[in-house]
Formats: structure tokens, sequence, C-alpha cells
């Protein structure tokens, strides 16, 4: 596995904030060291949220962490992007007030953040 690409904190939305993280990945096992990887930083260890997705040669892979619904958002961007073998991960930390529908907003502008910078 490759590096891990850290963007760091990107967003804010009442008091909650969105970072966005990726890395090339060919296997589950590479999805695993990533977030491990990530993990390692004590910040995103106690972050709310870690929820990813990547596209692998044998499927789509997804996690929501507790944010129902945000894997398979960070999923559909992959696809509708064509980008392969590679993991977005997508962090919050809660800001204490409930976001609603706007927190699919906010993933998908971390997501769009990544894929710019690529």
């Amino acid at each position: 596995m490759t590096d891990l690409t850290q963007l760091g904190v990107i967003l804010t939305d009442r008091g909650s904030k969105y970072a966005v993280s990726g890395a090339p990945v060919t296997s589950r096992g590479d999805v695993d060291a990533a977030l491990a990887m990530l993990k390692s930083d004590r910040a995103y260890a106690k972050a709310t949220h870690n929820t990813w997705a990547a596209l692998l040669p044998t499927g789509g892979l997804k996690a929501d962490d507790g944010e129902a619904g945000a894997g398979m958002v960070i999923l559909r961007m992959l696809e509708r992007e064509g980008l392969r073998d590679h993991l977005v991960v997508v962090t919050r930390w809660y800001g204490g007030k409930k976001l609603g529908g706007d927190r699919f907003r906010r993933v998908q502008d971390a997501v769009r953040a990544y894929l710019d910078q690529m």
C-alpha cells in the first residue's frame, strides 16, 4: 500500500468538522491497513465517524461507521468518477447539532475536495 493522503479539516458546519483522506488500494487488506494508518493519529481515532468506500477489482466496499448512508454516498461518487482501486475516507467530528440531510451534502463536499486535488 502506498501513502495515505490526508487533506485535514476542509469544512465545518454547525460545529461539526469534516476531513477527507484517501489512498490507492487493491484489496480489503490494503483498506484495513490504510484505515489503521489513519486511526494511528489520535485525532482520527477519536473522531465520531470515519466513513469510507473503495472500488476494488472485486467490487465496491463501504462502511458508514455510524453515519447511516454516508458510505454509499462516497461509493456512488467514486463510481461516477470512475476512480477504481482507491479508498476515500470522510472523517467527522460531531459538533453538537444534528445536520439532518445536510450531512450528506457535507460528505459530498469532502469527497469532491479530495477528487479535485487528485
